[in-house]
Parts: structure tokens; C-alpha cells; sequence
């Protein structure tokens, strides 16, 4: 399994572990330290390998694309290959030319966004502007949750877009850099939005290491959103108050563990798998805060 560090990332291995030991199956976790030419080699290089080749890859591409050339050379090394988080075009064909399974399982990413969206009208009923953080541009994932959010945010929100890279750091570095503009400061905002907690709780770090002790705390009580929602994580972060509301977000290596035994058995999996995302604490609640504040 190859993947890029991060909170998520980090509980998607400990699943992936459970899920093996319970199974009584070997897996090898490997970081590609979010570099897609890296992951592209250690992919390779265990396709290639001739005394320790596996029998399936599951992988979460880091880079632009869903690796369809490593994706081939591993089906013609008669390699199971699962993606994580990213559709796929090039499974059907796959499919019919060569015996092994081949297959995908993901958030429902558009629907992760209208959650948030969901939640943003909910905090926000009167209407207001928010700092939006996103993941890189190089994501499917980071688009169709930028995608699903506009679709059900209510028409008098408006958004001032930053960009991350899903990782603590880039959530603090993108609003460091965006504090550095001279109209920053002037910007009336009502709360900040992030497609992931670690970046949400970067920039509440950006905002409590302001010299202005006055600035930084009319920026620290403002609400912060985030996605992923781990036990103790996001759901945790939303308990302490750090945040006011999760996406949560099931983590899918179990699932695609499972799935890939089954398809080497010969049970051939669907081509994609959607898992669902909730949101925490839920919409009603959400809004009934709103109501109670008011």
C-alpha cells in the first residue's frame, strides 16, 4: 500500500493493519512522502521485483493522475490493483484483456462538499463570507469537494478561496501568506472552511501566533470546519471546541482489503465503491446552535 502522510492517512494504515491481522493476511505499508514520481517508483519496483512481488496493490495516487501505466504493468504482472480515493477510465479495459482484479473504492467526494456546503448554511443562516482553504489543484478530490460545497451553500455566502496541500503546515502557510495582503485584515469573514482538519487546525495556528493579541483572538473565535473526522481527530477537535464541525469521512483500506481477497478468490468486486460521509455534529444540530446564538 502506498500513500501521502497525513492524519487521515495515518488511520487509513491502522485500518489496513486490523483488517489484515483479522484476515490473516500480509501487508506492507510504504510512504511515497507525498512525491508522485517516488510512488511511481516504489510501484514499479515491486511490480518488477522477482522475490517479493505481491499478489495485490492497493494505492492512493498522490500525483495528477491514477497511474494507468503502472496500473497496466501491474495487471501484466498478474497483480491485483486497488485505487483509493480517485475514480479510474481505465478499469473496464482492463478487465476484459487480463485476469486479475482490478477496481476502485472512494468518498463520495461530491458529496462530502454539499455536506460542507450543508453546514456552512446551517452555521451561517443570515448569510456571510467565508475563508475557504482547498487541497491541492492537482486533486480530483480537492475539486469535487470544492464542487459539492458550492452546489448546496446557500446563495448569500460568498467564498475567498486559499489553497492547501491537506497537511497542517499548508493550512498555516496559506493563510500566513494571505495575512501578508494588505487588504487581509479588512476582510470582513464569518468562518473559516478547510477540506481537511489538519489544514483547519494550521490556520487556527496562522491566527493564534498573530503579534495583535486583539486580532488574534477575533480570528481564533470565529468557527472552523474541517473534513475527515476521525474518533480522535476531528470528532475529538470538535469536542474541545478547536473546531465547530467535521465531515467524517470512513476510512475504505479495510474494505479494499477485503474486497481484493475476495476478487483473488475469484468474487469479482463492482469497479467503484462509494463510501458515505456524515456530518458532525449533524446538520440539526448545526442549526439549532445558530438558533440558540441568535
Amino acid at each position: 500500500m502506498f500513500g501521502w502522510n497525513s492524519c487521515y492517512e495515518k488511520e487509513q494504515e491502522i485500518a489496513a493493519r486490523e483488517k489484515a491481522r483479522r484476515l490473516g493476511v500480509d501487508v506492507e505499508v510504504i510512504d511515497a512522502n507525498n512525491d508522485p514520481i517516488v510512488q511511481s517508483q516504489q510501484l514499479l519496483q515491486c511490480i518488477q521485483s522477482s522475490t517479493q512481488r505481491p499478489d495485490g496493490i492497493i494505492v492512493e495516487p498522490v500525483g495528477g493522475t491514477a497511474l494507468p501505466i503502472v496500473a497496466r504493468a501491474a495487471a501484466d504482472a498478474g497483480i491485483g490493483w486497488v485505487v483509493l480515493n480517485r475514480e479510474i477510465d481505465y478499469a473496464a479495459e482492463i478487465r476484459r484483456t487480463r485476469n486479475v482484479p482490478v477496481f476502485c473504492i472512494t468518498s463520495n467526494h461530491d458529496e462530502i462538499g454539499r455536506i460542507q456546503g450543508r453546514q456552512l448554511t446551517a452555521m451561517l443562516p443570515k448569510g456571510g463570507s467565508v475563508l475557504y482553504i482547498e487541497g491541492p489543484s492537482t486533486s480530483s478530490a480537492a475539486r469535487l469537494r470544492t464542487a459539492g460545497m458550492y452546489e448546496t451553500k446557500a446563495a448569500n455566502i460568498q467564498i475567498r478561496t486559499l489553497r492547501g496541500n491537506w497537511t497542517l503546515g499548508s493550512g498555516q502557510h496559506a493563510v500566513e501568506a494571505w495575512l501578508r495582503l494588505s487588504t487581509s485584515m479588512r476582510t470582513q469573514i464569518e468562518l473559516i472552511a478547510c477540506q481537511n482538519d489538519a489544514m483547519a487546525l494550521g490556520a487556527r495556528k496562522a491566527f493564534q501566533e498573530l503579534p495583535n493579541a486583539i486580532d488574534s483572538n477575533r480570528w481564533l473565535s470565529l468557527p472552523y470546519t474541517g473534513v475527515d473526522g476521525l474518533p480522535k481527530g476531528g470528532q475529538n477537535w470538535v469536542r474541545e471546541g478547536l473546531l465547530a464541525a467535521t465531515v467524517v469521512v470512513p476510512t475504505n483500506t479495510g474494505i479494499a482489503i477485503e474486497l481484493l481477497i475476495k476478487a483473488l478468490e475469484r468474487e469479482p468486486p463492482r469497479e467503484h465503491t462509494l463510501t458515505a460521509a456524515s456530518s458532525f455534529p449533524s446538520l440539526d444540530t448545526l442549526a439549532a446552535r445558530e438558533v440558540l446564538s441568535a
